[in-house]
């Protein structure tokens, strides 16, 4: 017995000492681990619990390098969209997927009045003034504000309401957007639209939080009892984390949440099954680009 506590001990000690070593956000634990993956430059943990009668996920994340290691898979551009997991094909490295922009399709045609042009310009593409893929500029509405995420060399940016033009010119890698009423947070507080449908609405949805320069935070909020509404997300969200910043994702069925075990098989936790425009991944920061 001795023996077998003894290497026990011997295992759990490498762990101990892997995590005191990272700068991993001192996260709350708030519900049951469903699967956590750990290596030298990749950390993330996907606990479930219960929330005002909800079924969520929490996925912690931390990286050695933000901006070189989250990335984008994406459908085709004004071509189709994709499953989640046809889009994780995309992204044979990811070691965690979840669902990203917001699209218009011919089942859903809204687009904000203040895009110009018409809804077949927009088909399967995200809605937001700018959309950048790997570096290549697929939209720049001139004069509409942007309101969505960047992927910059030091990882997410948050943007709201800012012109086009000042957003390119910070060279992002990325983009993911959605509508105009999707940011949710900055510096710690609430900018929820009171008026937003949504506000009041429950629904899936998948939020992304930025905790500090290493670490994220993702909120996946399933279709048990109908959901959660965005304000139940944003008190939730403030009171257990105090993110800098949280930004609504696509949700309803497109919300999506799956990651790579260790045999590299992919593993869905969460995916209605609606297909999606993009995705936003998170990957070990290769050896090559590793300083």
């Amino acid at each position: 017995m001795r023996k077998v506590i003894m290497l026990l001990l011997a295992c759990l000690l490498p762990l101990a000492a892997w995590a005191e070593a990272l700068p991993v956000y001192p996260y709350e634990t708030v519900g049951e681990k469903v699967a956590e993956h750990q290596s030298e430059t990749l950390w993330w943990r996907i606990e479930k619990l219960r929330y005002e009668g909800a079924n969520c996920y929490m996925t912690k994340v931390w990286m050695a390098d933000p901006g070189r290691q989250i990335g984008k898979a994406s459908s085709d551009w004004q071509e189709n969209i994709m499953s989640a997991g046809d889009l994780a094909k995309r992204a044979p490295e990811a070691s965690l997927i979840i669902n990203g922009s917001g699209y218009v399709t011919k089942r859903y045609a809204w687009i904000p009045e203040n895009y110009p042009g018409v809804s077949e310009d927009y088909y399967f593409t995200p809605l937001g003034s700018i959309t950048v893929t790997n570096g290549q500029v697929l939209r720049h509405l001139e004069g509409v504000p942007y309101y969505g995420l960047t992927l910059n060399g030091d990882g997410l940016r948050l943007h709201v309401a800012e012109d086009p033009q000042d957003v390119l010119d910070e060279e992002p890698a990325q983009t993911w957007s959605f509508y105009v009423e999707c940011p949710i947070i900055k510096n710690h507080r609430s900018i929820l639209d009171p008026d937003w449908t949504f506000t009041s609405i429950p629904a899936m949805r998948n939020i992304i939080c930025k905790m500090d320069e290493n670490n994220y935070l993702i909120m996946t909020v399933t279709r048990q009892k109908g959901g959660l509404t965005m304000q139940q997300c944003v008190d939730f969200l403030l009171e257990k984390f105090s993110p800098e910043w949280a930004y609504n994702l696509d949700g309803g069925p497109s919300a999506a949440l799956m990651y790579r075990n260790r045999k590299g098989r992919l593993v869905t936790v969460w995916a209605p099954g609606q297909k999606n425009v993009d995705a936003m991944t998170f990957s070990e920061l290769k050896e090559e680009t590793m300083p």
